[in-house]
């Protein structure tokens, strides 16, 4: 087996930095993340392929998608995110493989074939340049094996716009189930038709505060359908959310599928 390649020269945009230390309270490995690895595990071939995440983070995902699916190989720039990963990973008693490799979502490159490659939570909408988020995708496209899926999750971009009600600024509560925790957030919609997002996020919990911005292109299904035709891929599905409620224009978020023409593992057509 070869490993993953470990890229040289790794941009690194500082999320994990501004997010470190609480990251994990705000996505926290629960019932929604085991809920979004089931729905991924169902979308895998089953024919002992790995999978590649492009925007591993903490491993909310990785870790119990590889108890279901088998190796995970998780690509991330943020060495703050990957130093939590390894030591959850190096804690973990049960089955499932998460190898996390620091890398650039757009140039990362090894030499395997997946069965599934997914990059979700909005991970391409930090991408903030179009071309950027051409590349994720093209780079995603090249790593999978014939009749192989790739799972796109992010922010929509019209239901982002519905959300601000026609203002520029707008902000949001919401509560968490533990007493006195919830998340703050004052957005931002940035002038001009990048359609780039500013978030200010404050988490408090138990009489504490803490303080996490990030900034995002937004972006529409049909745009990432754009990405994924460009890149040699077909559609396959698109829901609003990991139980499958559907795609309404007015959702937050959108999941969408892909698959590379070819044929799968068990000798059947793809798609």
């Amino acid at each position: 087996m070869t490993a993953p390649t470990e890229l040289r020269t790794v941009q690194d945009i500082g999320y994990g930095r501004e997010f470190d230390g609480f990251y994990d309270r705000i996505f926290p490995q629960d019932a929604n993340a085991e809920r979004a690895a089931e729905q991924l595990a169902a979308w895998h071939p089953q024919d002992g392929s790995p999978t590649l995440e492009f925007g591993v983070g903490t491993g909310r995902i990785a870790r119990p998608l590889a108890r279901l699916a088998g190796e995970v190989v998780g690509v991330d720039s943020s060495p703050e995110m990957l130093t939590r990963l390894r030591a959850a990973v190096a804690a973990d008693d049960g089955p499932g493989e998460v190898t996390a490799v620091h890398g650039d979502i757009r140039e990362y490159t090894d030499e395997r074939s997946y069965g599934l490659v997914y990059c979700v939570c909005a991970t391409l909408s930090m991408l903030l340049d179009p071309a950027h988020q051409q590349a994720a995708i093209s780079r995603a496209a090249e790593r999978l094996a014939p009749g192989g899926t790739l799972v796109v999750e992010t922010a929509n971009r019209d239901g982002m716009l519905a959300l601000h009600e026609g203002r520029q600024r707008t902000s949001f509560f919401v509560p968490y189930p533990q007493p006195n925790t919830g998340l703050q957030t004052y957005s931002t919609l940035l002038p001009g038709d990048q359609h780039l997002w500013h978030a200010s996020h404050i988490w408090y919990e138990n009489g504490t505060s803490r303080v996490g911005s990030e900034m995002s292109r937004l972006t529409s299904p049909d745009e990432v359908d754009a990405y994924a035709a460009v890149a040699g891929l077909e559609p396959a599905g698109r829901q609003a959310d990991w139980v499958g409620t559907p795609y309404t224009a007015l959702a937050p978020m959108f999941i969408s599928r892909y698959v590379r023409p070819g044929v799968n593992g068990d000798g059947r057509a793809a798609g």
